[in-house]
């Protein structure tokens, strides 16, 4: 486990750290009383930086109804951007700087982020490639303690992006594969447009260890895995080609971090000890509920894996007689079981036992050993029925599949439910 760096003069030398801005509440009568702490990540920015902060100094002054601080963390950089830095610091009131010996985004925000003393932390890019339109319904649900982290995001629905083919490609490949292979739910890992409550994030970051660009995706998959809510903000995004991003070898080193991460959530050293939220009430006095006892829970698991089987059961049997033609009953089986077993697993996972904390890897690998029975049995079913009946059509064939899929499916919500997905449900925050 990493400690979470705080400011010495090892890692880290906070020039200035200046006091927070309060609002003037005849400008903003539902001012909040949250703190925000925006860190600005640098190197060798000297170009960038003034109209960056410049113009966010502005806008907060103007529109942010937070008490707030801008903190420029220079990551060890080699031009005069320190020396802006403070320049700016002192011009701007609000405007502090932390100068770091190494490089590293990742290294940055956690060196900033785990030393703050404000309830609420951000960052953006230097290059406001991110509307600033988007940081107050970034904030807000932190504010209001409704989510625990806010990000925002060029993918989610109503969001507007003016970027280059390459990058697009590479954005929704990238985020894509992360859906694919650990099954979260958020949509844009690597937008530079993030926000998070301290109390919940400072135990995030004592166990990240990612110092360059991946540190992103490694919190939000931390935090996901941990049951926190993730708010997503749908942001305007246009792309800055003045950019210090490797974009080739970054995406390398985020697939080194995904395959990281999948181990590091297997072994459980991913749980984090994190503040609970309290469980959810009905707000209306005269609410009659059910009892509290897993409400409704088998209700729900029956009839959706029922639902995802009949699905499966279809998608099958339609593969399987589409591959007849080609291959003997045995390998079409293989194939057809496969296919539809994956998907099966996948659809249970997100939505017949979505409040089960146990890891794809498990459950793909649960679902794998119920995949050879399965076979087994559908394969013993189909050969048998041939055997009796050499004669017999392809319909028919496929009939007798189908109803030994049924009995599987039995055994396969059995299975799932009382040895795969037996982790506690996700914890109530």
């Amino acid at each position: 486990m990493t400690p979470t760096p705080h400011l010495t003069e090892t890692t880290a030398r906070p020039e200035r750290l200046a006091p927070f801005q309060q609002v003037e509440r005849s400008l903003h009568p539902q001012a909040g009383t949250a703190t925000v702490d925006i860190v600005v990540p640098v190197y060798n920015e000297e170009r960038a930086l003034p109209g960056c902060l410049r113009t966010l100094h502005a806008r907060l002054a103007a529109d942010f109804p937070f008490p707030w601080r801008i903190t420029v963390a220079d990551n060890a950089s080699t031009d005069e951007t320190l020396a802006t830095a403070r320049r700016l610091a002192d011009e701007l009131p609000g405007v502090g700087v932390v100068h770091l010996d190494r490089k590293g985004r990742g290294l940055a925000l956690r060196t900033v982020w785990g030393a703050s003393d404000a309830d609420i932390v951000a960052y953006m890019d230097v290059d406001l490639s991110t509307g600033l339109d988007g940081l107050l319904p970034l904030v807000a649900p932190l504010a209001s303690g409704h989510s625990d982290l806010a990000i925002g995001s060029r993918l989610a629905p109503g969001s507007r992006t003016v970027r280059g083919p390459r990058r697009e490609f590479i954005s929704r490949c990238y985020n894509g594969i992360i859906r694919l292979t650990h099954g979260v739910r958020f949509t844009d890992a690597q937008c530079g447009f993030k926000a998070a409550r301290t109390e919940v994030l400072k135990p995030l970051l004592q166990v990240t260890r990612d110092d360059a660009w991946f540190f992103d995706t490694e919190l939000l998959l931390l935090a996901e895995h941990n049951g926190l809510r993730v708010h997503e903000v749908p942001v305007d995004w246009v792309e800055d080609v003045d950019t210090r991003v490797d974009v080739v070898n970054t995406a390398t080193d985020d697939l080194r971090g995904l395959w990281r991460m999948a181990r590091f959530k297997a072994s459980g050293g991913a749980r984090v000890d994190v503040p609970s939220r309290p469980a959810p009430a009905a707000e209306h006095p005269d609410a009659v509920l059910a009892p509290a006892a897993r409400r409704g829970a088998l209700s729900w698991e029956v009839g959706c894996f029922l639902a995802i089987g009949v699905v499966s059961t279809v998608g099958q049997a339609l593969l399987y007689w589409l591959l007849r033609g080609w291959w003997s009953p045995a390998v079409a089986n293989l194939v057809s079981l496969f296919v539809l077993t994956v998907l099966n697993t996948e659809a249970n996972r997100r939505l017949t036992f979505r409040y089960s904390t146990a890891p794809p890897v498990r459950t793909h690998l649960g679902a794998g050993g119920l995949f050879v029975l399965g076979y087994l049995v559908t394969s013993g079913a189909v050969l048998w029925f041939k055997s009796i009946a050499p004669g017999a059509s392809t319909a028919a064939e496929t009939a007798i599949l189908a109803t030994a899929s049924v009995a599987v499916t039995c055994v396969r919500f059995a299975v799932l439910r009382l040895a795969v997905f037996t982790s506690a449900p996700r914890r109530t925050r």
